[in-house]
């Protein structure tokens, strides 16, 4: 029997205030179709209770993202159970293909959903610290800002925590 690909969309436009910027689909949202859609991730409650968007989206409704100038990708397309299931090769072609979107679409701001998105992307090493909050370099002239990863496996931050740092993004981008 041929195994079955599911995807998430990319949900980018020109000159968003904010890209989002996971690190690859987990099974059940690809397979459902949607971002972030696993009831145990709080992105979704994370955006509206930190202001960034002024109504709570459900995983279907990502496309209205556009509507309050956000956007979202991941930086490998691949779905897997977990990070540990992404080699080399996922993260350089990631890398590669973010760079472009980033530099077609033009987002203001960078928003890295993890720690470990953000040192993908910038190919850093482990012992290189970095926190979460707004960072010391550019990506294409946009500026970087690194959340915590709301997944429910991420026990490093209490919900608080994480809407906090969701906050300081609001904030940045003059919305709470």
């Amino acid at each position: 029997m041929p195994s079955r690909t599911f995807a998430t969309p990319d949900i980018l436009a020109p000159d968003l205030d904010a890209l989002f910027i996971g690190i690859n689909p987990g099974l059940l949202s690809a397979q459902k179709g949607h971002n972030f859609a696993n009831p145990a991730n709080a992105f979704w409650k994370l955006l509206h209770e930190s202001g960034l968007v002024p109504v709570r989206l459900a995983p279907e409704d990502e496309m209205r993202l556009l509507d309050h100038g956000l956007g979202l990708t991941n930086l490998v397309a691949r779905a897997t159970r977990g990070v540990m299931d992404l080699g080399r090769e996922d993260y350089d072609a990631g890398r590669r293909a973010l760079t472009t979107k980033i530099r077609k679409f033009r987002p203001r701001m960078v928003v890295f959903v993890g720690i470990t998105v953000c040192r993908s992307y910038l190919n850093k090493k482990a012992s290189e610290p970095i926190p979460c909050g707004e960072q010391p370099e550019e990506v294409c002239g946009a500026r970087v800002f690194v959340v915590p990863n709301p997944s429910g496996r991420n026990a490093h931050f209490s919900y608080a925590e994480m809407l906090e740092h969701y906050r300081v993004v609001a904030r940045a981008l003059e919305r709470a």
